[in-house]
């Protein structure tokens, strides 16, 4: 497996843009398209937010079709909680890209992310769409990354390629996310285009084993959004043989994708809205895949383990408080806590001053791990979460401002 740049356009026969429109103030780019020469196998996941924004709907409804060409994402307004006419504009921005492109509508997708409850200035794309067609490029990645960017610092952009089937196969990507970002979905969008010749219904199981394991495995402030989007189109143009579920290569194929949306997922939690500590939560030794699940979920959206994260302070006890109140059956007498593989628990117990020195070297370190072992199973499983810092609250108290 080999890394390239690109971003988003890394594969054969895509094209992409950004510009600004005017959504957004002061000149700031905040609508982007994404371009395949031909259509193709589209995969997608969202939200399972009860109230999706009017992209979510349109999107899901154009998935049964199973069949993309375009996707068309604007920032700065997230186009939720519009009612009728939110839907009636996204099915307008669909309807205009596929217009230009000589396309059907319901090959062209739509994402939008930014502010909740204000209705979408159809005026600024109407009057910016022709703009955007005529930047479509190959060198476009990084420009369209930075239009769906939200409170994001940094651009997040990703491509990968190996060979399969002796084609040199390449997948790439672009997601926005700084805020709002917890499993099912994480709150962000997410993009990825692959040059590779596959089969819808492989495409889809392959997106799916890939979210589970990164963007649903990310934890920054334990909300979602009615707009988590990801979506996957393929164009087939590296000319391997389709890819099915088993096939060979197919393997060689989710490997590329899995490492994509990791690559991703983490941009995602190292950009987080104050973030200034990713920090892995791996819980081994638990009964179920669903206890470890959930003990996971539990230490890593606790406050105070978070906020004694951005305080460097070796706090145990906060884990083992939000172990026990994970609603799984535990014995104190089996459970070991460590960091980075130095034990500050054995047995429920502290095992004192000497181990929480070391302790405070560990937690002052950007990025390490906290192992918990229940101590009762086989089961596993991991998440990554960020600390809780004082930007958070700034960032968060003015967004609208």
């Amino acid at each position: 497996m080999k890394t390239l740049a690109g971003g988003i356009t890394a594969p054969l026969g895509f094209l992409a843009a950004g510009i600004a429109t005017g959504i957004k103030k002061r000149g700031i780019r905040d609508l982007a398209l994404l371009v395949s020469e031909r259509a193709g196998p589209i995969a997608g996941l969202f939200t399972r937010n009860r109230l999706p924004a009017a992209p979510v709907v349109l999107d899901r409804l154009h998935l049964r079709h199973r069949t993309g060409r375009a996707i068309i994402i604007n920032s700065g307004n997230a186009n939720a909680c519009t009612g009728p006419r939110g839907l009636a504009d996204a099915e307008e921005m669909a309807r205009l890209v596929a217009r230009r492109l000589d396309a059907r509508p319901r090959t062209v997708f739509v994402g939008s992310t930014g502010v909740i409850g204000q209705p979408l200035p159809m005026s600024c794309i109407r009057r910016s769409l022709p703009v955007l067609l005529q930047r479509l490029r190959r060198s476009g990645g990084r420009e369209a990354a930075r239009a769906i960017m939200t409170t994001d610092q940094r651009i997040k952009e990703v491509a990968v390629q190996d060979r399969i089937a002796g084609r040199l196969v390449t997948v790439g990507g672009m997601a926005k996310g700084a805020g709002m970002i917890h499993p099912d979905m994480a709150t962000m969008l997410a993009y990825l285009s692959t040059d590779a010749a596959i089969a819808q219904s492989a495409l889809q199981q392959s997106l799916r084993h890939a979210v589970n394991r990164s963007f649903n495995c990310i934890s920054v402030d334990g909300d979602t959004s009615t707009n988590d989007t990801v979506l996957c189109l393929a164009n087939g143009m590296a000319g391997n043989p389709t890819l099915r579920a088993g096939s060979p290569g197919f393997a060689a194929f989710r490997r590329l994708l899995d490492h994509a949306c990791h690559s991703l997922a983490m941009q995602v939690c190292r950009d987080g809205e104050g973030v200034t500590k990713v920090v892995q939560i791996l819980v081994v030794g638990a009964r179920s895949p669903a206890d470890a699940r959930r003990v996971a979920q539990v230490v890593a959206t606790s406050c105070l383990v978070k906020t004694a994260l951005f305080g460097e302070d070796a706090n145990w006890g906060r884990i083992m408080a939000a172990i026990g109140r994970a609603g799984v059956g535990v014995n104190p007498r089996k459970i070991r806590l460590s960091f980075d593989g130095v034990a500050i628990v054995k047995g429920g117990a502290g095992l004192g001053p000497a181990a929480e020195r070391r302790l405070t070297k560990i937690v002052r370190r950007q990025e390490f791990t906290i192992t918990v072992d229940l101590g009762q199973g086989r089961a596993q499983s991991r998440l990554w979460t960020t600390d809780l810092s004082y930007n958070y609250v700034r960032i968060n108290a003015s967004y609208r401002s």
